[in-house]
């Protein structure tokens, strides 16, 4: 008998919530996804950087601890 594998999800997310942000992005133009790129990198509050990849757990450490402060 095979085993199924159940989906394990961040805290917050479902099954219907990543079905959800599947369509929007499946649903998208290619302008529409453009404009949501570029609107990003002009988000108040938030900073977009290139960094390294291979430092990029050590940045998710960080950020975690952070907004666990």
């Amino acid at each position: 008998m095979a085993l199924m594998k159940q989906s394990v999800f961040p805290p917050g997310w479902d099954a219907e919530r990543v079905k959800r942000v599947l369509t929007h992005y499946e649903s998208q133009s290619e302008e529409e996804a453009v404009a949501e790129d570029e609107a990003a990198f002009e988000a108040e509050g938030q900073t977009v950087i290139e960094v390294p990849t291979e430092i990029v757990p050590a940045i998710r450490d960080l950020i975690a601890k952070y907004k666990a402060a």
